[in-house]
């Protein structure tokens, strides 16, 4: 229908309406058996006017439309694609974007950040080069000053946009691979959440009940606690990459990158979050979940070994008030192997809930981390606070030169000592420093206890 036909349609029914209000008139008047008044006559002219009207631009309506009727032409027949797009005005395409494996996103964007510090050209043009301009990274570079700030009201809108997808996704990758980021999935307890800068309150001592006789005054008791807050602490490392994997665009040099950047970040983490040395530094590095509980020696390696150790952890971690409802074992990979392949003189699994992956030992779940080592710890994951918000930060450079060292590092900047450097522009080589922001502590010192020097399921030497 064409837009004349369309307004003459509506001109006829406004011009019936008209026609039905004067019939109304006159109808009234007959049945009165008298002659208009004043005001009937007036509108009864009123009304007349406007049929005339009507009727005059429907006569122009009408040769309006026969003109066009005239000088329209026939449709094509168009049976080439492109040509039918452009008939109807043109046709913009939208390529579907592939799904990227977990993390691959955050590679990207931290491959392009790189190439562009490389050839001194501006980020978004190195991503539209190597991914394409409709790419999710070109998204996440326009968004990436709010995604990347760990600012409180800054970041957090940014990384629920599809632009921010990428700083989550990463963030959603990472954390599985660390003891923290395991507490919450399957049947493992979630560990206590909590903002940066919230005040907490930890128990330093505990209280004790009394029974009391009829008639008698109740005894007062006393339970010690602090006040605190877990503040804005990061996590970070340094990847080095070469320069022709940073510029390659073969998705396993993605794949290469990604795992760099998750490396950096996951043994630094899970290190600090286990090892009982570690009683943390003020306002840089949390102190480990262990550092400070109760500690047992292991007994052995065979099945009743370990079961004698499983009781006397348990033993002290019931004993000090804590639930094993939300009791949660971690130890290494070597140790929960050990358990996996210990079998009884049937043949039988002596620990059937175990594999080299996890799985419940002694009825309660287990997280693994190669960086337990021989410590396996019994946690209760209601009485350690987490705070951390999910942000990532990535930067790189080619200028610096680095001490080629994971720890015991002998440069200090305050001391002013110094040791023997790499220098990365001269072995053509990228530096990619990751940092997260995250703390945690416990709530209190019993909240954790674990056993050292485990080392089940593995052989005895001779003369040992």
């Amino acid at each position: 229908m064409t837009k004349f036909a369309e307004q003459i349609t509506a001109y006829e029914a406004k011009r019936a309406s008209v026609v039905g209000a004067m019939d109304s008139i006159m109808t009234k008047a007959a049945t009165d058996g008298a002659t208009l008044d004043a005001a009937q006559s007036e509108e009864y002219d009123g009304h007349s006017a406007d049929i005339v009207a009507i009727d005059k631009h429907l006569d122009r309506l009408r040769t309006a439309e026969r003109t066009i009727a005239k000088t329209a032409k026939p449709i094509e027949d168009v049976r080439d694609p492109s040509a039918a797009a452009a008939q109807r005005g043109g046709v913009t395409q939208v390529k579907a974007q592939p799904k990227l494996a977990p993390g691959i996103a955050f590679a990207r964007y931290a491959k392009a950040r790189a190439v562009s510090r490389l050839d001194n050209e501006p980020v978004m043009t190195i991503a539209e080069r190597m991914y394409g301009p409709d790419s999710d990274v070109v998204g996440t570079i326009k968004a990436a000053v709010a995604a990347g700030s760990n600012q409180p009201g800054s970041w957090a809108a940014a990384l629920h946009s599809p632009e921010g997808a990428a700083f989550v996704d990463f963030a959603e990758f990472l954390r599985p691979a660390t003891i923290l980021g395991k507490f919450g999935t399957g049947i493992i307890p979630s560990l206590r959440k909590i903002g940066f800068d919230e005040p907490v309150i930890l128990q330093t001592g505990g209280g004790e009940g009394y029974w009391v006789g009829e008639g008698k005054p109740k005894p007062l008791t006393s339970f010690d606690f602090t006040r605190s807050v877990l503040g804005r602490l990061k996590v970070a490392n340094i990847a080095v990459l070469t320069e022709e994997n940073v510029r390659s665009s073969n998705p396993s040099s993605e794949a290469i990158v990604r795992d760099a950047l998750k490396a950096a970040l996951v043994e630094t983490q899970d290190l600090a979050f286990i090892n009982p040395t570690n009683a943390g530094v003020d306002t840089v590095r949390p102190a480990s979940v262990t550092n400070g509980a109760t500690a047992v020696a292991s007994s052995g390696r065979d099945a009743d070994a370990v079961r004698a150790d499983a009781r006397a952890a348990m033993a002290a971690f019931i004993a000090a008030n804590n639930s094993l409802t939300t009791g949660v074992w971690i130890m290494s990979a070597t140790n929960a192997l050990g358990l996996s392949m210990m079998s009884n003189a049937l043949g039988q699994k002596e620990f059937a809930g175990m594999t080299m992956l996890g799985g419940t030992f002694e009825g309660l779940p287990v997280i693994v981390s190669e960086y337990a080592g021989q410590t396996v710890a019994l946690v209760n994951a209601a009485d350690i606070y987490e705070a951390d918000e999910g942000d990532i930060a990535v930067d790189m450079s080619r200028e610096a030169s680095l001490e080629m060292k994971d720890s015991a590092l002998q440069q200090d900047g305050l001391a002013g000592t110094g040791t023997q450097l790499v220098s990365l522009w001269q072995n053509n080589l990228v530096g990619l420093r990751a940092e997260r922001t995250i703390n945690w502590r416990r709530r209190r010192a019993t909240a954790v206890a674990y056993l050292t020097g485990v080392r089940w399921g593995e052989p005895v030497a001779a003369g040992s």
